[in-house]
């Protein structure tokens, strides 16, 4: 099952187009951040279609979060939608070569926070919502007094 916590940073980070639009990063993008083919870019899709795809998207990254860091079914719950949400953001081949997951599979939290800082960089850019989504993604960390 999808983390609760995962859904909501998605939608809150992601926000809601019903038209395609290119991401901050440049990504044709529809819905709440599903990938989109630029050949159909005047496709409309609604609130219904956003949610079929936001939640196939998620599975996705939930498989791709316990393939790569299977430690996280072991911890909270909310530790492990804020990966999920770092996958669907980034896509599961940054996870699976990085140091971020290097660090959640030692459970080593204060080194995961910092790690999840780091991402914050679209198309080469430093962009402020990536930021504020990691610092987001983060807080699930600090709650538990780990940090």
């Amino acid at each position: 099952m999808i983390p609760k916590n995962a859904l909501e940073l998605a939608k809150h980070f992601e926000g809601w187009s019903s038209k395609p639009y290119i991401c901050p990063a440049g990504f044709w993008t529809i819905g709440y951040g599903h990938l989109w083919n630029k050949k159909y870019p005047s496709v409309i899709i609604n609130k219904e279609q956003g949610e079929k795809y936001l939640q196939q998207d998620m599975m996705s990254a939930l498989r791709g979060t316990i393939k790569y860091c299977p430690i996280l079914l072991r911890d909270s719950e909310e530790m492990l939608g804020a990966i999920v949400d770092f996958v669907f953001n980034l896509g599961v081949g940054r996870l699976q070569m990085s140091t971020l997951r290097r660090r959640i599979n030692q459970r080593n939290w204060n080194e995961v926070v910092k790690e999840l800082q780091k991402w914050v960089y679209g198309g080469g850019k430093k962009l402020p919502g990536l930021i504020l989504r990691r610092k987001a993604e983060s807080l699930f960390f600090n709650r538990k007094g780990i940090v």
